[in-house]
């Protein structure tokens, strides 16, 4: 029997964080972390998935974003990394597998590259390892536009946009609200927060050194991230590459199915 969605508060590196777990107590554990200017909600299928398979499944909102604090200084991609150590340790949890999505993802990187030893396997989805000029330099625009608003909204259409297409959006305007929604409700210094920690992206250089089973998966309508996905891929002995086709950068929400069968590959091929 699969417990029901529990919640609990736990310190973090930057900020105090709203963390879920889901799933059998005794089960091997999966924390999964998610993009800027969304939440943990938008891994509420895989979740339950991964939960009705036996997994103990942890969820937490980045900084600033969901039910999370909103920090109080900025912070580094190594510390968003490290925030996922302070929670696997508050929950007395020494490794687990980790499934992260854009944000999360990057994060991921930081997370293999500098605490090999808190990860079993490493999904990472729709993520650079790197911020080059032309990743860096548009963010600032975007936190200039928020700090001027004093909100997050006019953020959240272009975003949304930017992440599904229009005739995604136009096909599910059920989802295009509730993306658009967990954007505009993002605090403003959760946004720029994060956003600076994107900035920071600097593993490309040191992803070779990931030595656990990681799947790297990628909608195949995601810009230029297929491609920097497969190079990184190149880069990681113990890596193989999903690209899901049709779809975007949250390859979880637009194309379900094959995105899940993609996450149960992984599983499927560890000794777990």
């Amino acid at each position: 029997m699969i417990d029901a969605l529990e919640r609990q508060t736990i310190r973090g590196v930057t900020a105090d964080l709203a963390v879920y777990l889901q799933g059998p107590r005794d089960g091997t554990p999966v924390i999964m972390t998610h993009s800027i200017l969304s939440s943990s909600s938008m891994w509420d299928e895989q979740a339950a998935l991964l939960a009705e398979k036996g997994f103990r499944v942890i969820r937490f909102d980045t900084p600033g974003h969901g039910n999370s604090a909103v920090p109080a200084a900025t912070f580094t991609m190594d510390e968003l990394a490290a925030d996922t150590v302070a929670v696997l340790e508050a929950l007395g949890i020494r490794s687990a597998h980790y499934v992260g999505l854009s944000l999360g993802g990057m994060s991921g990187f930081g997370l293999g590259v500098l605490h090999a030893g808190s990860v079993l396997s490493l999904v990472l989805c729709d993520a650079r390892a790197d911020a080059p000029p032309e990743v860096a330099l548009p963010w600032n625009d975007r936190i200039a536009l928020a700090e001027q608003h004093g909100s997050c909204a006019p953020l959240a259409d272009p975003t949304i946009a930017r992440w599904f297409g229009e005739s995604f959006l136009k096909k599910h305007p059920d989802i295009a609200e509730r993306f658009r929604s967990i954007a505009r409700n993002t605090s403003v210094q959760g946004f720029v927060c994060n956003a600076l920690a994107i900035q920071s992206l600097d593993y490309l250089g040191d992803v070779g050194n990931i030595g656990v089973p990681t799947t790297l998966i990628v909608g195949s309508n995601d810009g230029v991230l297929p491609d920097a996905m497969r190079d990184i891929q190149a880069r990681i002995t113990a890596s193989t590459l999903e690209v899901i086709p049709d779809a975007g950068h949250l390859p979880n929400i637009d194309q379900p199915e094959a995105f899940n069968a993609a996450l149960m590959r992984h599983f499927e091929g560890l000794a777990v």
